[in-house]
């Protein structure tokens, strides 16, 4: 009778030792899922500020652009002004 108890009392003790094993396994794939879901949401930060700053240079470029045509714009009708007054 005894051995039987004994046996009874190691397969409870080893189904607890499985219980929290499986419990470890499953804490540790959630919180691998966390930073995955981290790593993704940094990946999406990087690419928003990457696409952010290439619109702010395309905005300035066209700003430079535009400007150096309105200065060519204006040597242009004062170079026309000075033939004229020369003629």
């Amino acid at each position: 009778m005894e051995m039987i108890v004994e046996l009874v009392v190691v397969v409870v003790v080893e189904l607890v030792v499985v219980v929290e094993l499986v419990e470890l396994v499953v804490v540790v794939v959630v919180v691998e899922l966390v930073v995955v879901v981290v790593v993704v949401e940094l990946v999406v930060v990087v690419v928003v500020v990457v696409v952010v700053v290439v619109v702010v240079v395309v905005v300035v470029v066209e700003l430079v652009v535009v400007v150096v045509v309105e200065l060519v714009v204006v040597v242009v009708k004062l170079v026309v002004e000075l033939v004229v007054v020369v003629v």
